[in-house]
């Protein structure tokens, strides 16, 4: 099967009630309808609320797996739509979470993006789908979905292909570098260098790589 866009999400911030407390969250994402401008900073009409952890250059746009939100409808029970993963792009017949660090993808005509960092889910997830241990789980499972970096702008729609422009020599993917910062710190060496890594994660890397050769 041939990658393809199968939705395109954005969403507002707003006051929500999660797992008993209120909290503003741009978590909960809904498809868009005709083409979406896309800039460095993401999704035109996109908002992320907690700005210390999400959005941003490196982490400008959210993708994730049809296979993998199949994957966990079925572990749950639930029907998860497009957007309730806080993704921005829902993308069928690509591996996702396997895509390597520095990957280069094409989404439709226009737009150019590069892999940068996994999603480590928090207890925001956690609380908008009223799972208490979802983020064990998300790590235990490794899909976990892609941080992207926008390398050229355009505009992008579902039905657009997908299409993988170029790969690093290193063999990191997004779920290994998901591991590492939450299972297995002391491997942090492994990152440190990293063509495309997110700077916030290369950095740690370089932090974390250094006090343990100390």
């Amino acid at each position: 099967m041939a990658a393809a866009l199968t939705a395109v999400c954005s969403g507002s911030a707003e006051v929500q009630a999660l797992a008993g407390r209120r909290e503003r969250t741009a978590i909960d994402k809904r498809p868009r309808a005709g083409r979406v401008a896309v800039t460095a900073l993401g999704l035109d009409g996109d908002t992320q609320a907690d700005r210390r952890h999400h959005g941003g250059v490196d982490q400008a746009l959210y993708a994730y797996a049809e296979e993998d939100a199949a994957f966990w409808a079925a572990e749950l029970g639930r029907d998860l739509p497009p957007g309730r993963f806080g993704e921005n792009l829902r993308i069928v017949g690509l591996d996702v979470s396997g895509a390597l660090v520095g990957e280069r993808w094409a989404l439709g005509p226009e737009v150019e993006v590069v892999v940068t960092a996994p999603r480590i889910p928090c207890r925001t997830l956690a609380g908008f789908w009223d799972v208490p241990d979802i983020v064990e789980r998300f790590l235990a499972a490794g899909r976990l979905g892609a941080y992207l970096r926008v390398e050229r702008g355009g505009t992008v729609a579902a039905g657009d292909p997908v299409v993988v422009r170029s790969r690093p020599s290193h063999d990191v993917s997004v779920a290994e570098v998901a591991r590492i910062r939450t299972r297995a710190t002391g491997a942090a060496a492994r990152l440190v260098g990293l063509e495309g890594l997110a700077e916030r994660v290369a950095t740690w890397a370089e932090q974390r790589a250094g006090a343990t050769a100390r």
